[in-house]
């Protein structure tokens, strides 16, 4: 083979290797065209893991990460997203397993809304030995071997909903309390913050069960739900529940007992299905966060790290009460109806 042939051929090899490398990223998702921009041509790739894929919030979440990539790609840095994390929000194993998989792989950064504050720390703190930092978000971690916490003021929020609930029943009644699932710091947060604030400020009312756990899912908070209303259904006058399935599950069965409606019910997080009960004043309130924000701010806080430039260890992305009276508010509809498609291809 003659030189030049030999140079062709090497050309035509590096072109389709370099052409391989600048494809991946999520299919559900509107990528921008890895290799584009960048003022060195590397890709920065971040691994977005949520700890579950089933609920709308985790799709803000994903459409927010995907939004900070387009951004930071238009501006000169080419950013790849990939978004990977367990189906259920109790699959620990699952969830520790794509943070191994992606240290291995060598990504860029980690960003992770850990589903247990502890069983996720040595995955973490691992990936930090292996060069691959990580940024929190969502749901704290018992580590500080992190970049930085992304996520809400849980404590606040549930704070919020024991306000909104106590005003609801003029300080006087019984309520009780649909935990999440143990080891979830961000729901431990919004039930102590609702317990101290529903103690603190309205000693009238009395609270008949706090340490029942709803589970990862809709029907398992179904059921947990109606086991607590076969126990205390003709006495109580308000729940909370701190999550958008714990949500769903009470109101679920609520409904089976002709209730939903008549024991007010406090929730957290914003989904249609949720708010079709506000407006059926089936539900009167959610403490919602800002998903999408949570999801840019993790991504384009991962990036500002890997060019060494400061940032803050505790980003606040803020909270805010829903209720059927402010529900069509345009802050309101801000919150409960961030552009996701834009950025996320339909289902």
């Amino acid at each position: 083979m003659t030189t030049t042939r030999r140079s062709a051929t090497a050309a035509l090899l590096f072109a389709l290797v370099a052409a391989a490398c600048s494809g991946g990223g999520d299919a559900g998702s509107k990528q921008p065209a890895a290799g584009a921009g960048g003022a060195t041509g590397k890709t920065i790739t971040i691994a977005v893991v949520p700890k579950g894929t089933t609920h709308e919030f985790w799709r803000a979440i994903h459409a927010g990460a995907v939004q900070a990539a387009q951004e930071l790609t238009a501006s000169g840095d080419t950013v790849r997203i990939i978004w990977k994390g367990p189906l259920r929000e109790d699959d620990r194993e699952q969830q520790v397993q794509v943070v191994e998989g992606f240290t291995s792989q060598g990504v860029s950064g980690i960003v992770l809304a850990p589903l247990d504050d502890r069983a996720l720390v040595r995955p973490v703190e691992e990936a930090k030995g292996a060069g691959v930092p990580t940024v929190i978000i969502d749901s704290g971690l018992q580590s500080d071997q992190i970049v930085s916490f992304v996520a809400t003021d849980n404590y606040k929020g549930g704070e919020l909903c024991a306000e909104r609930l106590g005003t609801l029943l003029g300080g006087k009644g019984k309520v009780l309390v649909l935990r999440y699932q143990e080891g979830s710091a961000s729901t431990t947060e919004r039930e102590k913050g609702f317990i101290d604030k529903m103690k603190s400020a309205y000693p009238g009312i009395t609270l008949v069960s706090s340490d029942q756990y709803a589970g990862a899912t809709r029907e398992t908070a179904k059921r947990a739900s109606e086991n607590l209303l076969n126990r205390y259904g003709n006495e109580l006058t308000g729940i909370f529940t701190p999550n958008e399935s714990s949500t769903d599950g009470m109101l679920l069965a609520l409904q089976d007992i002709a209730k939903a409606g008549k024991i007010r019910i406090v929730g957290f997080d914003a989904s249609k299905n949720l708010l079709d009960a506000m407006r059926a004043k089936q539900l009167d309130g959610v403490a919602v966060q800002s998903p999408m924000k949570m999801g840019y701010l993790g991504v384009k806080t991962m990036v500002a790290h890997l060019k060494n430039q400061p940032v803050e260890k505790r980003i606040d992305t803020g909270v805010s009460l829903v209720t059927p009276e402010n529900m069509d508010t345009p802050a309101s509809k801000e919150l409960t109806n961030p552009p996701v498609d834009k950025y996320l291809s339909t289902p």
